[in-house]
């Protein structure tokens, strides 16, 4: 048997084995250099990973099964772009009524025709509630009517603010005084 064997194990044939098993070390050196790799680019614990690679096959099996399915820039960029589309969102409201997205100037929504905003009687902008005047023309505008459910501080004895004279001097205390008497 032996001497088969030495007729089949002839020296070219030695030279291939060599050059296979090489080959495989050289594979298997590389596999756990990718894996190492590709674990720290997904932003994953690459130390743990390069331990379980040295398990030859099996590692390397585990590792593409168990990886991470985005590098971690893919990640970084998907986040930026979630927050530039919450940002451009951010420039529209939504309606209080309906929670339909309705832009700035819009005066009713859309959707249930909810009043948003007034609208400026002499050039026509939109205009929040709140305001007084027209930021655009300077229109005054008539007074807001009350909310519902808000509270009014003012009490029927209490005085109106004092009013700057045109001079711009304060009012006379004592003028004051005497009239609360």
């Amino acid at each position: 048997m032996s001497e088969i064997l030495s007729q089949l194990w002839t020296p070219e044939l030695q030279m291939a084995m060599t050059v296979f098993v090489v080959m495989l070390v050289i594979l298997y050196v590389l596999s756990i250099v990718w894996v190492v790799r590709d674990a720290y680019l997904r932003g994953t614990m690459w130390y743990v990973w390069a331990i379980v690679a040295l398990v030859p096959v099996v590692g390397i099996i585990a590792y593409c099964l168990l990886r991470p399915p985005l590098l971690q820039i893919d990640r970084d960029e998907q986040e930026l772009e979630v927050a530039l589309k919450q940002r451009q969102l951010m420039q529209y409201g939504e309606c209080g009524n309906c929670g339909y997205p309705v832009e700035a100037d819009y005066i009713l929504c859309p959707n249930c025709h909810q009043r948003l905003k007034n609208q400026c009687v002499k050039c026509g902008h939109a205009l929040d509630p709140s305001w007084t005047v027209c930021p655009y023309c300077a229109t005054s505008l008539p007074a807001a009517p009350a909310r519902r459910g808000a509270r009014t501080t003012s009490h029927p004895h209490q005085q109106a603010a004092p009013q700057a004279n045109p001079a711009g001097k304060a009012p006379l205390q004592g003028a004051t005084r005497q009239q609360e008497r």
